[in-house]
Protein backbone atom coordinates (compact mmCIF):
# COMPACT_ATOMS: atom_id res chain seq x y z
CA UNK A 1 0.00 0.00 0.00
CA UNK A 2 2.85 2.38 0.74
CA UNK A 3 4.40 1.53 -2.63
CA UNK A 4 1.09 2.51 -4.20
CA UNK A 5 1.15 5.85 -2.35
CA UNK A 6 4.66 6.54 -3.64
CA UNK A 7 3.67 5.82 -7.24
CA UNK A 8 0.37 7.70 -7.01
CA UNK A 9 1.62 10.88 -5.33
CA UNK A 10 5.37 11.18 -5.86
CA UNK A 11 5.84 9.94 -9.43
CA UNK A 12 3.48 12.52 -11.10
CA UNK A 13 5.03 15.35 -9.11
CA UNK A 14 8.57 14.36 -10.13
CA UNK A 15 7.61 14.04 -13.81
CA UNK A 16 5.83 17.41 -13.74
CA UNK A 17 8.84 19.07 -12.14
CA UNK A 18 11.24 17.67 -14.73
CA UNK A 19 9.06 18.78 -17.64
CA UNK A 20 8.14 22.27 -16.47
CA UNK A 21 11.13 23.05 -14.19
CA UNK A 22 8.55 24.29 -11.68
CA UNK A 23 7.84 22.70 -8.34
CA UNK A 24 4.28 21.47 -8.17
CA UNK A 25 2.75 22.61 -4.85
CA UNK A 26 5.86 24.69 -4.23
CA UNK A 27 7.59 24.32 -0.89
CA UNK A 28 5.11 21.65 0.24
CA UNK A 29 6.30 19.15 -2.38
CA UNK A 30 9.94 19.81 -1.40
CA UNK A 31 9.15 18.66 2.11
CA UNK A 32 6.51 15.97 1.58
CA UNK A 33 8.20 14.03 -1.23
CA UNK A 34 11.47 13.33 0.66
CA UNK A 35 9.41 12.48 3.74
CA UNK A 36 7.33 9.91 1.84
CA UNK A 37 10.34 8.45 0.01
CA UNK A 38 12.37 7.98 3.19
CA UNK A 39 9.29 6.60 4.95
CA UNK A 40 9.00 4.09 2.10
CA UNK A 41 12.55 2.90 2.78
CA UNK A 42 11.73 2.57 6.47
CA UNK A 43 8.52 0.63 5.83
CA UNK A 44 10.35 -1.80 3.55
CA UNK A 45 13.29 -2.14 5.95
CA UNK A 46 11.24 -2.90 9.05
CA UNK A 47 8.80 -5.10 7.10
CA UNK A 48 11.69 -7.27 5.90
CA UNK A 49 12.97 -7.47 9.47
CA UNK A 50 9.51 -8.49 10.73
CA UNK A 51 9.19 -11.12 7.99
CA UNK A 52 12.63 -12.47 8.91
CA UNK A 53 11.57 -12.79 12.54
CA UNK A 54 8.37 -14.55 11.47
CA UNK A 55 10.30 -17.09 9.39
CA UNK A 56 12.69 -17.65 12.31
CA UNK A 57 9.76 -18.36 14.65
CA UNK A 58 8.26 -20.69 12.06
CA UNK A 59 11.50 -22.68 11.95
CA UNK A 60 12.07 -22.80 15.73
CA UNK A 61 8.46 -23.46 16.75
CA UNK A 62 8.00 -26.81 18.54
CA UNK A 63 5.02 -27.60 16.33
CA UNK A 64 5.70 -25.57 13.21
CA UNK A 65 3.01 -27.28 11.16
CA UNK A 66 0.31 -26.44 13.73
CA UNK A 67 1.02 -22.79 14.40
CA UNK A 68 -2.15 -20.86 15.24
CA UNK A 69 -3.37 -18.29 12.75
CA UNK A 70 -2.30 -14.85 13.90
CA UNK A 71 -5.10 -12.58 15.00
CA UNK A 72 -5.97 -9.52 12.93
CA UNK A 73 -5.39 -7.22 15.92
CA UNK A 74 -1.83 -8.51 16.28
CA UNK A 75 -1.09 -7.95 12.58
CA UNK A 76 -2.54 -4.43 12.67
CA UNK A 77 -0.46 -3.65 15.77
CA UNK A 78 2.73 -4.76 14.02
CA UNK A 79 1.87 -2.75 10.90
CA UNK A 80 1.16 0.29 13.07
CA UNK A 81 4.55 -0.02 14.77
CA UNK A 82 6.28 -0.33 11.39
CA UNK A 83 4.44 2.61 9.81
CA UNK A 84 4.56 4.95 12.81
CA UNK A 85 8.22 4.14 13.42
CA UNK A 86 9.14 4.75 9.78
CA UNK A 87 7.26 8.04 9.62
CA UNK A 88 8.75 9.20 12.92
CA UNK A 89 12.29 8.54 11.72
CA UNK A 90 11.50 10.49 8.53
CA UNK A 91 10.25 13.66 10.27
CA UNK A 92 13.66 15.43 9.97
CA UNK A 93 13.24 15.32 6.18
CA UNK A 94 10.34 17.77 6.49
CA UNK A 95 12.55 20.29 8.29
CA UNK A 96 15.62 19.67 6.14
CA UNK A 97 14.40 20.60 2.66
CA UNK A 98 13.18 23.92 1.31
CA UNK A 99 12.39 25.53 -2.03
CA UNK A 100 14.99 27.60 -3.88
CA UNK A 101 15.17 29.41 -7.22
CA UNK A 102 17.91 29.74 -9.79
CA UNK A 103 18.13 31.85 -12.94
CA UNK A 104 19.81 30.38 -15.99
CA UNK A 105 22.63 32.66 -17.22
CA UNK A 106 21.98 31.66 -20.83
CA UNK A 107 18.20 31.70 -21.23
CA UNK A 108 17.30 33.77 -18.20
CA UNK A 109 14.56 31.30 -17.23
CA UNK A 110 13.87 30.99 -13.52
CA UNK A 111 13.88 27.38 -12.36
CA UNK A 112 12.76 26.06 -9.00
CA UNK A 113 14.52 23.27 -7.17
CA UNK A 114 14.71 21.74 -3.71
CA UNK A 115 17.79 22.25 -1.62
CA UNK A 116 18.91 20.45 1.52
CA UNK A 117 19.22 23.39 3.89
CA UNK A 118 17.52 23.75 7.29
CA UNK A 119 15.50 26.89 7.71
CA UNK A 120 17.03 29.56 9.92
CA UNK A 121 13.60 30.27 11.42
CA UNK A 122 13.63 27.02 13.36
CA UNK A 123 14.21 27.10 17.13
CA UNK A 124 17.85 26.76 18.07
CA UNK A 125 17.49 23.31 19.61
CA UNK A 126 15.52 21.97 16.63
CA UNK A 127 17.92 23.61 14.18
CA UNK A 128 20.91 21.91 15.81
CA UNK A 129 19.18 18.52 15.70
CA UNK A 130 18.28 18.92 12.01
CA UNK A 131 21.83 20.02 11.24
CA UNK A 132 23.20 16.97 13.03
CA UNK A 133 20.82 14.78 11.03
CA UNK A 134 22.02 16.40 7.80
CA UNK A 135 25.66 15.67 8.64
CA UNK A 136 24.93 12.05 9.57
CA UNK A 137 22.27 11.47 6.89
CA UNK A 138 24.51 9.57 4.49
CA UNK A 139 25.69 7.01 7.02
CA UNK A 140 22.24 6.78 8.60
CA UNK A 141 20.86 5.90 5.15
CA UNK A 142 23.57 3.35 4.57
CA UNK A 143 23.39 1.70 7.99
CA UNK A 144 19.65 1.69 8.71
CA UNK A 145 18.02 1.51 5.29
CA UNK A 146 20.57 -0.64 3.47
CA UNK A 147 22.73 -2.74 5.78
CA UNK A 148 20.05 -3.47 8.41
CA UNK A 149 17.46 -5.24 6.19
CA UNK A 150 20.07 -7.14 4.18
CA UNK A 151 22.08 -8.35 7.18
CA UNK A 152 18.92 -9.10 9.16
CA UNK A 153 17.39 -11.13 6.33
CA UNK A 154 20.61 -13.01 5.60
CA UNK A 155 21.12 -13.84 9.29
CA UNK A 156 17.55 -15.08 9.75
CA UNK A 157 17.74 -17.15 6.58
CA UNK A 158 21.03 -18.76 7.60
CA UNK A 159 19.71 -19.67 11.05
CA UNK A 160 16.43 -20.90 9.57
CA UNK A 161 18.17 -23.08 7.00
CA UNK A 162 20.47 -24.52 9.64
CA UNK A 163 17.55 -25.44 11.88
CA UNK A 164 15.50 -26.76 8.98
CA UNK A 165 18.45 -28.86 7.78
CA UNK A 166 18.79 -30.45 11.21
CA UNK A 167 15.08 -31.22 11.38
CA UNK A 168 14.98 -32.79 7.92
CA UNK A 169 17.27 -35.56 9.12
CA UNK A 170 14.61 -36.83 11.50
CA UNK A 171 11.48 -36.02 9.48
CA UNK A 172 10.11 -37.10 6.16
CA UNK A 173 10.93 -34.86 3.22
CA UNK A 174 8.62 -33.42 0.64
CA UNK A 175 5.78 -32.56 3.01
CA UNK A 176 3.34 -29.84 2.04
CA UNK A 177 4.31 -27.71 5.00
CA UNK A 178 8.00 -27.77 4.13
CA UNK A 179 7.20 -26.74 0.57
CA UNK A 180 5.13 -23.83 1.88
CA UNK A 181 7.99 -22.75 4.14
CA UNK A 182 10.39 -22.94 1.21
CA UNK A 183 8.11 -20.74 -0.93
CA UNK A 184 7.82 -18.13 1.83
CA UNK A 185 11.59 -18.06 2.39
CA UNK A 186 12.18 -17.62 -1.34
CA UNK A 187 9.68 -14.75 -1.33
CA UNK A 188 11.55 -12.91 1.41
CA UNK A 189 14.90 -13.49 -0.31
CA UNK A 190 13.48 -12.17 -3.59
CA UNK A 191 12.10 -9.03 -1.92
CA UNK A 192 15.44 -8.41 -0.23
CA UNK A 193 17.38 -8.81 -3.49
CA UNK A 194 15.14 -6.33 -5.31
CA UNK A 195 15.38 -3.87 -2.43
CA UNK A 196 19.18 -4.18 -2.28
CA UNK A 197 19.61 -3.72 -6.05
CA UNK A 198 17.34 -0.65 -6.13
CA UNK A 199 18.89 1.08 -3.10
CA UNK A 200 22.54 0.41 -3.96
CA UNK A 201 22.78 3.24 -6.55
CA UNK A 202 21.34 5.75 -4.10
CA UNK A 203 23.81 4.83 -1.36
CA UNK A 204 26.72 4.94 -3.80
CA UNK A 205 25.59 8.35 -5.05
CA UNK A 206 25.21 9.64 -1.50
CA UNK A 207 28.76 8.63 -0.64
CA UNK A 208 30.14 10.10 -3.88
CA UNK A 209 28.23 13.36 -3.43
CA UNK A 210 29.31 13.66 0.21
CA UNK A 211 33.00 13.58 -0.69
CA UNK A 212 32.98 15.05 -4.21
CA UNK A 213 30.10 17.55 -4.21
CA UNK A 214 32.35 20.65 -4.48
CA UNK A 215 33.76 19.29 -7.74
CA UNK A 216 30.37 18.36 -9.24
CA UNK A 217 28.03 20.70 -11.08
CA UNK A 218 24.42 21.28 -10.08
CA UNK A 219 23.19 19.54 -13.26
CA UNK A 220 25.13 16.40 -12.32
CA UNK A 221 23.73 16.40 -8.81
CA UNK A 222 20.19 16.86 -10.13
CA UNK A 223 20.68 13.98 -12.56
CA UNK A 224 21.92 11.67 -9.79
CA UNK A 225 18.97 12.63 -7.61
CA UNK A 226 16.56 11.92 -10.46
CA UNK A 227 18.14 8.50 -11.08
CA UNK A 228 17.82 7.65 -7.40
CA UNK A 229 14.15 8.61 -7.39
CA UNK A 230 13.34 6.47 -10.40
CA UNK A 231 15.12 3.51 -8.85
CA UNK A 232 12.79 3.98 -5.89
CA UNK A 233 9.79 4.11 -8.23
CA UNK A 234 11.03 0.95 -9.95
CA UNK A 235 11.29 -0.81 -6.59
CA UNK A 236 7.75 0.27 -5.68
CA UNK A 237 6.48 -1.07 -9.01
CA UNK A 238 8.29 -4.41 -8.96
CA UNK A 239 7.81 -5.33 -5.28
CA UNK A 240 4.02 -5.98 -5.39
CA UNK A 241 4.32 -7.96 -8.64
CA UNK A 242 7.21 -10.00 -7.26
CA UNK A 243 5.30 -10.66 -4.04
CA UNK A 244 2.24 -11.94 -5.92
CA UNK A 245 4.35 -14.09 -8.27
CA UNK A 246 6.66 -15.70 -5.71
CA UNK A 247 4.15 -16.15 -2.90
CA UNK A 248 1.77 -18.57 -4.59
CA UNK A 249 -0.94 -18.65 -1.88
CA UNK A 250 -1.13 -14.85 -1.82
CA UNK A 251 -1.08 -14.63 -5.61
CA UNK A 252 -3.80 -17.27 -5.94
CA UNK A 253 -5.93 -15.49 -3.35
CA UNK A 254 -5.45 -12.21 -5.22
CA UNK A 255 -6.50 -13.78 -8.54
CA UNK A 256 -9.51 -15.44 -6.92
CA UNK A 257 -10.60 -12.10 -5.46
CA UNK A 258 -10.29 -10.47 -8.89
CA UNK A 259 -12.32 -13.30 -10.45
CA UNK A 260 -14.98 -12.92 -7.76
CA UNK A 261 -15.26 -9.20 -8.49
CA UNK A 262 -15.56 -9.83 -12.24
CA UNK A 263 -18.12 -12.62 -11.88
CA UNK A 264 -20.22 -10.60 -9.45
CA UNK A 265 -21.70 -8.66 -12.38
CA UNK A 266 -23.43 -11.75 -13.83
CA UNK A 267 -25.67 -13.38 -11.19
CA UNK A 268 -26.14 -16.73 -12.86
CA UNK A 269 -25.64 -20.24 -11.55
CA UNK A 270 -22.23 -20.71 -13.11
CA UNK A 271 -20.93 -17.51 -11.58
CA UNK A 272 -22.25 -18.46 -8.16
CA UNK A 273 -20.56 -21.84 -8.40
CA UNK A 274 -17.34 -20.16 -9.58
CA UNK A 275 -17.59 -17.70 -6.72
CA UNK A 276 -18.02 -20.50 -4.19
CA UNK A 277 -15.11 -22.37 -5.73
CA UNK A 278 -12.98 -19.22 -5.64
CA UNK A 279 -13.89 -18.68 -2.00
CA UNK A 280 -12.82 -22.23 -1.18
CA UNK A 281 -9.51 -21.75 -2.98
CA UNK A 282 -8.94 -18.46 -1.17
CA UNK A 283 -9.54 -20.07 2.22
CA UNK A 284 -7.18 -22.91 1.38
CA UNK A 285 -4.52 -20.51 0.09
CA UNK A 286 -4.76 -18.22 3.10
CA UNK A 287 -4.50 -21.19 5.42
CA UNK A 288 -1.29 -22.26 3.69
CA UNK A 289 0.09 -18.74 3.92
CA UNK A 290 -0.44 -18.65 7.68
CA UNK A 291 1.24 -22.03 8.18
CA UNK A 292 -1.81 -23.88 9.46
CA UNK A 293 -4.38 -25.79 7.43
CA UNK A 294 -7.96 -25.02 8.33
CA UNK A 295 -9.98 -27.59 10.18
CA UNK A 296 -11.35 -30.19 7.80
CA UNK A 297 -13.11 -33.51 8.32
CA UNK A 298 -10.83 -36.54 8.71
CA UNK A 299 -10.05 -38.47 5.55
CA UNK A 300 -12.16 -41.51 4.77
CA UNK A 301 -9.20 -43.77 4.19
CA UNK A 302 -5.86 -43.66 5.93
CA UNK A 303 -3.42 -44.61 3.21
CA UNK A 304 0.33 -44.42 3.03
CA UNK A 305 2.81 -43.36 5.66
CA UNK A 306 2.09 -40.79 8.39
CA UNK A 307 3.88 -38.17 6.27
Amino acid sequence: FWDFLILFFCLPVVIFNEITKKRLLGDVSCRILPFMEVSSLGVTTFSLCALGIDRFHAATSPQASARPIEQCQSIIAKLAVIWVGSMTLSVPEILLWQLAQDTSPVSGIVTEYCTMKPSSNLPESVYSLVLTYQNARMWWYFGCYFCLPILFTVSCQLVTRRISGAEKKTECRGTKHSQCESHLNCTIIGLTIIYGLCTTPENVCNIVVAYMSPDMSKQTLDLLNLINQFFLFFKCSVTPVLLLCLCRPLGQAFMDCCCCCCEGCSPDTASSEGSADSKLKTEMSSSIFFDKPRESPPPLLALGTPC
